[in-house]
């Protein structure tokens, strides 16, 4: 019996040290991320696109990759949206439906996974990406092939957004069965525990509410009316005033004035469209969730910490857009708030992570309850609640909130058109601060604008 006590003991110390080793390398790592990033992010906001794509190149090629094997939409999200940035449209193009292939891969794989993803660490699975990054990397891909010059490679993104049981259709739906894949295996578990779904479980799954994008149906207003599809403008049109007139993420924003005479271009005339991307949109950190648990017998397992992705805003010095052609000047209105819609559509993931880890949290404090309980019976000399204790610090060591994602997605979309004679023109985006400054002009020399065409500029600023 002395020398089983003297085991437990030692295993309990092992269990206290590895779990403070643990915490030491979890650190370690997110610092080594930080530097990784904020190099790339220094870069990216000095324009030099091209440097933050070698950049990534080169920490993927590092013994530690920037992006490991389970996060490659994040990486073939970054290198799209900034090659696309660069102009490098055809490598934006490819690396974009790569991601999105990943993409869809994982949402089938989620399928057939069932009570598995409610027990393992997110952290540990493939990334599966974000609902606002499937949308967005259609758009970008849009315009990636119309810069190409290939109008039916940009109709067929488009589609894609747009059509029945589209990426939009699905949204709506998308999440109303998520509560299924618990079945009989956490029914056991809660048993065990003599607990039930009413005594553990955090409230239910909201729903989706963000389902119809302005700025997709927009895109699909001009590129149909490009392509001389008449039934395929108007349809879009009506969904675009549909999206301005429901949608909670475009509550008391006004409706952009190039929206209202997008149909009606002057006989002999021609339309040009100005699209800015302004700022970042949000991005996920790790924030610190607890709980109350009075059904334990030890108090460490009484306060539960469960680590969860929250995503905050990224401050932009972006404040108003002007666009000078043909010696006119006018403003661009917004069209989408592409944060919120990042924001409203992460909601819904957010209630289900939270509910598998929750669950999961749940899972191995019970086991490890049992464990120092067994351990006390054995006759174990080291106090129970130090053990409970250092039980916990390794669970809780061995959690991790999923903060991966695309991190170079604009943060909002303005638009704004004007009518003009036929010819070419020197077209200027200026953008201002709010104290009225000019932070930045992006000058297109050139542009040939024709009647009966879509001519479209498209400008960047993501300070």
């Amino acid at each position: 019996m002395k020398e089983k006590n003297s085991i437990l003991a030692r295993l309990s110390m092992l269990t206290l040290a590895l779990g403070l080793t643990l915490t030491i390398l979890s650190c370690a790592t997110k610092k080594a991320r930080i530097e990784a990033f904020a190099d790339i992010d220094n870069a990216m906001h000095a324009g030099d696109f091209e440097k933050s794509i070698q950049l990534i190149v080169d920490a993927q090629e590092a013994k530690r990759p920037l992006y490991n094997d389970k996060n490659v939409i994040s990486l073939y999200l970054d290198l799209g949206s900034l090659e696309h940035y660069a102009k490098n449209f055809d490598a934006s193009s490819k690396n974009l439906l790569e991601a999105e292939r990943f993409i869809q891969e994982a949402f089938t794989k989620s399928l057939t996974q069932g009570f598995l993803t409610y027990i393992a660490n997110d952290n540990a699975q493939e990334y599966p990406g974000e609902d606002f990054e499937d949308i967005y990397l259609s758009i970008f891909n849009t315009l990636n092939f119309y810069k190409m010059n290939q109008l039916e490679g940009a109709m067929v993104e488009i589609r894609k957004l747009t059509m029945s049981s589209g990426k939009l259709d699905m949204l709506s739906r998308k999440y109303e069965d998520a509560k299924t894949g618990f079945g009989e295996n956490t029914l056991e578990l809660l048993n065990r525990a003599g607990l039930s779904l009413n005594d553990a479980l955090p409230p239910g799954i909201d729903s989706v509410n963000f389902s119809n994008s302005a700025l997709a149906r927009y895109l699909a207003v001009l590129f149909y009316r490009a392509d001389g599809n008449e039934d395929g403008t108007r349809i879009e049109f009506e969904q675009l005033q549909a999206a301005l007139g429901t949608e909670r993420v475009y509550e008391g924003q006004a409706v952009p004035k190039s929206a209202a005479n997008m149909l009606s271009i002057p006989e002999g005339q021609a339309r040009l469209d100005v699209i800015a991307f302004a700022g970042l949109s949000p991005i996920k950190i790790e924030e610190k969730f607890t709980g109350f648990w009075p059904f334990f017998k030890f108090a460490a397992f009484r306060h539960p910490v469960f680590k969860l992705p929250v995503l905050v805003p990224r401050y932009s010095s972006i404040s108003r857009i002007t666009v000078e052609a043909g010696g006119q000047t006018f403003s661009l209105d917004l069209l989408e708030n592409m944060g919120k819609v990042a924001q409203e559509t992460f909601n819904a993931r957010f209630a289900n992570m939270f509910f598998k880890t929750y669950l999961r949290v749940l899972g191995k404090y019970i086991l490890n309850e049992a464990s120092v309980v067994a351990a006390v019976e054995a006759g174990s000399p080291v106090p129970c609640e130090l053990q409970a204790f250092a039980q916990k610090k390794i669970s809780d060591a061995t959690e991790g909130a999923d903060i991966r994602m695309g991190r170079f997605l604009p943060n909002l979309a303005k638009v704004g058109a004007i009518v003009l004679e036929p010819g070419t023109y020197t077209v200027t985006v200026n953008y201002y601060n709010a104290r009225g400054g000019l932070v930045s002009s992006d000058v297109h020399k050139n542009v040939n604008v024709r009647a009966n065409a879509l001519n479209l500029i498209q400008s960047v600023n993501l300070n």
